[in-house]
């Protein structure tokens, strides 16, 4: 028979050897960590955030599984903001991910902790978002617009599909904060372009009939309309109109080109949320976003009426140097 000192030995060796192997097998059995993604929306949320989760399913996050979203909308009232903010802050939010420029200084303010990735921004250091964008530091990065204007990609467009043209009419809303660096920028473009500028103004949906009545007297050959809220609730009488005075025109905004108007160009944030989404991934992973550079993108979206472009008798613009470009009948 065993000795009883060495079964005592024996089995305390086999009982060592079990307790060393459940912390092991505990570990095993722990749960992947599920991720919380806060999402601070200006007004809607619009079909641009689609991006974002297509990046993230392309690094192999699974929302709902491996990740949830919290939504919340300041609705315009940026006062809205710090309270949002405290809240990601109880429920323990990993990560906030903002896709307006108007939100980020704000939130920044409201969270000096919690990562912050930019979807989509302008000028960031300028703004006084980041100090810099190789080493941002602190808890922000994410992307930004390149800082090309659009304005001379809207030219050249313009000039692409109207043979021999020589004027471009460009409506602005003179009560809009960016209206006079818009005529600038424009103005510039055109004279490199070699094309004449003919600005007209229009702040009440009666002012559009007149300005279009100049455009007519002024022989414009293409419209140009600035992006501006007003003018783009008023987008269903700017297609029409165009249409009628037969002006190819050129939007900044998908709507103008969905209401009849000719073409839409303007920054992809679809695609530039689709790419913020390797940020996130990174920020999981380990990495602080005060290490990871702010990168600069140039994504353009273009988006054509081909219904509007055959009334008009105008071709299809070539496809270069395009993140996307859609068809629409």
């Amino acid at each position: 028979m065993m000795r009883r000192r060495e079964f005592i030995s024996l089995l305390g060796s086999s009982l060592g050897g079990a307790a060393a192997a459940w912390p092991r097998a505990a570990r095993a059995q722990q749960p992947a960590k599920v991720w919380r993604v806060g999402i601070v929306v200006e007004g809607m949320r619009s079909t641009a955030y689609d991006g974002f989760l297509q990046g993230m399913d392309e690094l192999g996050y699974v929302a709902g599984k491996n990740y949830l979203i919290e939504w919340r909308f300041a609705d315009g009232r940026y006062l809205r903001i710090l309270e949002l903010v405290g809240n990601f802050e109880k429920l323990n939010i990993d990560l906030i991910f903002l896709g307006s420029p108007a939100m980020i200084y704000p939130v920044r303010q409201a969270t000096r902790t919690i990562p912050i990735v930019m979807g989509y921004s302008v000028d960031p250091v300028g703004n006084g978002f980041v100090p810099n964008l190789s080493h941002p530091g602190g808890n922000i990065t994410g992307l930004a617009s390149a800082g090309e204007d659009t304005s001379a990609k809207q030219l050249e467009l313009l000039a692409a599909v109207v043979p021999n043209l020589s004027r471009v009419g460009l409506l602005q809303n003179p009560e809009n904060s960016n209206s006079e660096s818009i005529l600038e920028r424009t103005r510039e473009a055109a004279q490199k372009a070699g094309l004449d500028l003919v600005p007209v103004d229009a702040r009440v949906p009666q002012d559009i009939d007149q300005a279009f009545q100049v455009l007519a007297r002024e022989r414009v050959g293409a419209l140009k309309v600035s992006s501006d809220r007003f003018l783009l609730t008023q987008q269903q009488q700017l297609a029409d109109l165009a249409l009628k005075y037969r002006l190819p025109s050129i939007f900044a905004e998908r709507a103008y080109v969905e209401a009849g108007g000719l073409m839409s160009l303007d920054e992809s944030l679809k695609d530039f949320y689709r790419h913020a989404a390797s940020f996130v991934d990174r920020i999981f992973k380990g990495a602080r976003p005060g290490d990871l550079p702010v990168e600069q993108l140039s994504l353009f979206d273009l988006v054509i009426n081909r219904k509007t472009a055959q009334q008009l008798g105008v071709a299809l613009p070539p496809r270069t140097n395009l993140s996307a470009y859609d068809v629409i009948n």
